[in-house]
């Protein structure tokens, strides 16, 4: 009993200061949720004072948060005591944070939240540049683009004289951009500059480039405006991209109505190399097809191409590439005053150019490029009494580096060496006479230029070159600045300006070595549209060139006559239409320039409209996919205003116009199978006589007139058929079919 009575007790005492237990528990939470409780309010807006709806807030290491309403503010409540971190996030934002000492009352903390930059959506630098290739923002040309564009033989400066911003310079073959004769357009291989990127030959007879387009897998063609990283180019820069490392090994073989080509490509797994042949003879062309120009031996071509590409750790790549080639031609020339008067001309000529870059990472967010290239050329000229023989050499050594200062701030920078010679010999067998003209110019250069991303709609690059040429031991700067604003998904305006130089022309230096350089400053403002399937441009453009030189026309080789007082400007307007959406499996484009420009350099007497610009020049370009055929139809129209020409026999200079210059070309693809095309083209279709100008005799005849011959194409038409097959486990050749 008595144990029984203690078990009472205890459960009665238990129960009772249970009640007290749970009651003192009660009361310090109480307690603590009264004194630790804190309210936390603010509002979350974007940079631009913009309202952000459904923002995060939140204090780190914890569940305590919440959400912006409509008017963009917050509130919510934390036990949180002390120093916390306090975390904004929201979708294409850059997250913030504040570090803070919450008080006992009320916190606000309000947040400006920046915008984050993803540059795969952000606006670009578009003003001036047209860009192609595989994952390029604005892509307008890619390789097989440049080669199933009718008018263009294949040929890179063909297709691209169908862009806005160029001249239709039919009997040179040669880029003239915005006012700008053929050598104020420099051509860059990945990222180095190439001397002598086109093929010799002869007046009236346009030129080809030396290197085929499927050796590219990118093409930034800049009619203005271009990177800081480009030097050396007054008007335009042509870069070209090679491609990385192929993924198949292959086979290809080329059956041409003017030669063959034969290449082989083996690829492995880390690295790849592929080698080329090609032999071209225009003498069975000529034989089937008549042409004006008086052949002795029709042009005759071999040339070999090498690439190589092997993978240096996870992202680095070294490329080496090789171009040899011999061209040789002899034909009749004719006095335009005395036309039972010819003299034989031999020429021959001989070119190598390398070129080898490598390219890798340092570290997470920098990367840089290196290379060097090699350029000998050597034009050998023989007349029935006189010999002359025009080399040239050149390397072009080049690093760059290029990274993230910062989210917003991107960085290039780099120095190059671009050494340069050029020699002319001259010998008269009738008298002994012999002349050698010659310079050397080492050209070093360094550049720096800041892509700034505002925000993903707001861009600015900022740079500039400095150069320094020991030929006249002179520095030259050049700034540089561009914006862009992205006014839609799909839209954007931009602006370039900036200041462009180059030496003067190896036959001007060759003459006077002290030459300074000549300029030209570019202001333009371009808006675009570009989505998949179509793009729109219309780009406006200013040009002032100042330091041209220029010489006495009647004293061509005296250095004291030559100085750099020459003077020009240019202005205009470029449209571009590219379409491949509206009209089932038709790709068009269509491109107009308008061009006003007068220059006073070289040996013009008086400022006045050079005699390759014409006011108007139009370009429609189209290809339709006929999938019952298998083939591609393409046609291209051209038409350009007339030209000036100069004729001695009235007072004006430059004052007589040519006639209007009108092109229309067909073309057709034919997939024979999946490793078999077909190509034939036919230029000038409708066999119009377009002229050029004149060239006019050196002496008058004997009723004191000198006689002028038009300036026209060998041959009215171009006709062109080619097999092309590939031998490969994969053959590729139906990507015909995608354009």
């Amino acid at each position: 009993m008595k144990a029984i009575q203690q078990l009472k007790l205890t459960v009665q005492w238990f129960l009772s200061s249970r009640n007290i237990l749970v009651a003192i528990i009660f009361m310090s939470l109480l307690s603590t949720h009264i004194l630790a409780q804190t309210k936390i309010t603010g509002t979350i807006t974007g940079q631009s004072g913009e309202i952000l709806i459904g923002a995060n807030v939140f204090i780190k290491g914890t569940y305590d948060g919440a959400s912006t309403d409509v008017n963009g503010e917050y509130d919510f409540e934390t036990f949180s005591t002390g120093e916390v971190i306090i975390v904004a996030t929201y979708i294409g934002y850059e997250e913030t944070t504040k570090k803070i000492t919450l008080k006992s009352t009320n916190n606000n903390i309000d947040f400006l939240l920046k915008e984050s930059i993803n540059k795969m959506e952000a606006v670009v630098i578009s003003a001036g540049t047209f860009e192609g290739g595989t994952g390029t923002k604005s892509e307008v040309l890619k390789p097989l683009d440049i080669v199933t564009t009718a008018g263009a033989t294949a040929d890179i400066a063909g297709a691209l004289n169908t862009l806005p911003g160029t001249q239709t310079v039919g009997e040179e073959g040669r880029l003239f951009v915005r006012g700008g004769d053929g050598s104020e357009t420099k051509t860059f291989i990945d990222g180095l500059q190439v001397l002598k990127p086109y093929s010799t030959t002869i007046p009236n007879t346009p030129t080809r480039g030396r290197f085929s387009p499927f050796l590219f897998s990118g093409t930034s063609f800049s009619t203005g405006g271009y990177s800081a990283e480009y030097g050396q180019a007054l008007s335009s820069a042509l870069i070209l991209n090679t491609k990385e490392k192929p993924s198949q090994t292959r086979t290809d073989l080329s059956l041409m109505t003017v030669g063959a080509e034969l290449s082989h490509t083996q690829s492995w797994a880390k690295s790849s190399l592929a080698v080329q042949g090609a032999y071209y003879n225009m003498a069975p062309y000529n034989s089937v097809v008549p042409q004006s120009v008086d052949w002795v031996k029709p042009s005759e071509t071999v040339q070999a191409n090498l690439a190589a590409r092997q993978q240096i750790g996870n992202g680095g790549m070294l490329k080496v590439y090789g171009n040899i080639s011999s061209n040789n031609f002899s034909l009749y020339q004719y006095n335009v005053l005395y036309p039972s008067a010819k003299t034989l001309v031999k020429i021959k000529n001989d070119y190598v150019y390398g070129n080898a870059s490598l390219k890798n990472t340092l570290g997470d967010s920098w990367a840089y490029k290196t290379g060097v290239s090699f350029t000998q050329n050597k034009d050998d000229i023989q007349l029935e009494n006189e010999s002359i023989i025009e080399t040239t050499k050149g390397v072009h050594l080049k690093s760059v580096f290029s990274g993230d200062l910062t989210n917003n701030i991107s960085l290039s920078t780099g120095g190059e060496l671009l050494y340069s010679e050029s020699e002319q010999a001259y010998n008269s067998f009738s008298d002994g006479a012999e002349n050698i003209f010659s310079f050397q110019n080492p050209l070093l250069s360094a550049f720096v230029e800041s892509d700034i991303y505002f925000s993903n709609n707001l861009l600015a690059r900022v740079g500039g070159r400095v150069e320094y040429t020991s030929l006249n031991s002179n520095f030259y700067v050049a700034p540089r600045v561009s914006l862009a604003y992205k006014t839609g998904e799909n839209a954007q305006i931009a602006l370039a300006g900036g200041s462009f130089q180059q030496a003067a022309t190896e036959d001007l230096l060759r003459v006077n070595n002290s030459l300074d350089f000549e300029k030209a400053d570019h202001l333009i403002l371009n808006y675009q549209v570009v989505n998949p399937k179509q793009t729109f441009r219309i780009e406006g453009y200013l040009k002032r060139y100042r330091d041209l030189v220029k010489f006495d026309f009647n004293q061509p080789l005296n250095p004291l006559t030559y100085t750099n007082t020459g003077e020009a400007f240019a202005k205009g307007i470029d449209l571009f239409w590219r379409d491949n959406k509206s009209i089932k499996n038709m790709d068009y484009w269509i491109s107009y320039s308008f061009l006003d420009t007068e220059r006073d350099y070289r040996d013009f007497p008086t400022i006045a409209v050079p005699t390759f610009a014409s006011s108007h020049n139009l370009s429609i370009v189209s290809k339709y996919w006929v999938n019952s055929l298998k083939t591609q139809f393409g046609g291209t129209f051209s038409y350009a205003s007339p030209r000036t020409y100069n004729n001695p026999n009235t007072n004006q200079f430059n004052g007589e116009l040519t006639p209007s210059y009108i092109d229309l070309s067909l073309s057709a693809s034919y997939l024979a199978t999946q490793s078999i095309i077909i190509y034939g083209s036919v230029t000038n279709v409708l066999g119009r006589e377009n002229i050029f100008g004149y060239t006019y005799s050196e002496l008058p005849n004997n009723q004191g007139e000198y006689i002028g011959q038009a300036n026209q194409l060998p041959a009215p038409r171009f006709i062109f058929v080619g097999v092309f097959i590939t031998f490969s486990k994969d053959a590729t050749l139906n990507q015909l079919k995608s354009l």
